[in-house]
């Protein structure tokens, strides 16, 4: 196996073995906690610009399929595993990881501490990285400067890079409900199933579209999806946000669409020290004071550290809907006086648990409330 090398931009070097695609690539080094749903992790477009850490140290035992992807290519920037399985072990099993990641052209590397590496990360924070590997590679420090030279995730607007190229419309499952513009900021293929499952007809929209356009197609809702990228970069997507709430028609936002969603209320956004990444992290559900155990992939959230306030922009009274019970980060808003609320993580979990499937439900109520 061919030597590889992860270098973090503090100046860590960890030498491993080369597993997927040989080469080059940078990005943030981040780390997720699940313990499965490894294919869904990697075609997740929220992980773009990401080199991704699986803390679990067994990765590919049972292999990889078309169904369980939730986009049509892999998108983290790189992969950091402990050790990769030998074989594909299940009946659902069409390919290899390995072979996954070889056709995305997906640099990797394995045979390292992923344990050590995560607790560096959560005792430093996120940082620039790159895996290296191959033949001809240049020394560690000439390694090292290439990843401090590196763009930094602060300040990235990376939606352009991940959303659809031309909208394009889902049919309802069943009895048509409603039907939802849904802005294209990285989505999962899973969020769109739950949405036309409850009967409603989408139309998925590119990440550049203007409210003029969305309006025009006269929906009974508005849906901004996941995705990657700092929402402070997004400015475009947030003034477009502000036309659509004023029309007064439902709004569900998840992850990066919380995030706009807050920055449209009139609120700040900040980036996480090492962020949420995982499909086990327990959310307080404020009014019904339980706990969702719910999915997560967020580096960026909401600041609000209030239970409620006026929104600065003049959209009424917002209050806090869910809270991270790990170390109290915003994970939901909802307004008080528009039909209006997200939530920061992932409410269709795939993989994942159920807990917050009923968000969906929610939706769908408002569009039969408003319609």
């Amino acid at each position: 196996m061919n030597k590889a090398y992860l270098v973090l931009e503090d100046g860590t070097i960890f030498d491993g073995q080369c597993y997927g695609a040989t080469g080059q690539t940078l990005g943030e080094l981040v780390f997720t906690t699940g313990m499965t749903g490894y294919q869904e992790t990697l075609t997740d477009p929220s992980y773009s610009g990401q080199i991704v850490i699986q803390t679990f140290p067994h990765i590919g035992i049972v292999g990889t399929n078309q169904t369980d992807s939730e986009s049509d290519k892999v998108w983290v920037a790189g992969y950091v595993v402990k050790e990769p399985s030998r074989i594909s072990s299940n009946y659902r099993s069409e390919k290899p990881l390995t072979e996954l990641l070889i056709e995305g052209g997906i640099i990797g590397i394995s045979n390292i501490d992923t344990r050590a590496l995560t607790l560096h990360i959560r005792s430093l924070g996120s940082m620039r990285a790159g895996i290296f590997s191959g033949s001809d590679l240049p020394d560690r420090a000439a390694m090292l400067e290439i990843v401090k030279a590196s763009s930094q995730m602060t300040g990235q607007s990376l939606s352009s890079k991940v959303t659809t190229s031309a909208r394009y419309t889902i049919p309802a499952t069943g009895t048509l409900n409603g039907r939802v513009a849904v802005l294209d900021l990285g989505i999962k293929r899973s969020t769109l199933e739950h949405l036309a499952g409850r009967g409603l007809e989408i139309e998925v929209f590119p990440a550049d579209s203007s409210a003029d356009t969305i309006l025009a197609s006269q929906p009974d809702g508005y849906f901004f999806s996941n995705g990657p990228g700092d929402p402070e970069a997004s400015g475009n997507q947030v003034q477009m946000l502000k036309e659509l709430l004023a029309t007064g028609k439902p709004f569900f936002g998840i992850c990066f669409g919380n995030q706009l969603l807050g920055r449209a209320l009139g609120f700040e956004t900040y980036k996480l020290k090492f962020g949420h990444r995982g499909i086990n992290q327990p959310v307080l559900n404020v009014a019904q004071k339980t706990v969702e155990v719910t999915a997560h992939n967020h580096g960026f959230a909401v600041k609000l550290e209030s239970e409620s306030a006026e929104s600065p922009a003049g959209f009424g009274r917002v209050r806090v809907s869910h809270r991270g019970l790990n170390d109290n980060v915003v994970e939901g808003l909802e307004c008080e006086d528009i039909p209006a609320f997200s939530v920061q993580y992932h409410p269709e979990a795939a993989a994942g648990p159920h807990d917050s499937h009923y968000l969906f439900d929610k939706f769908l109520k408002a569009i039969q409330e408003t319609k």
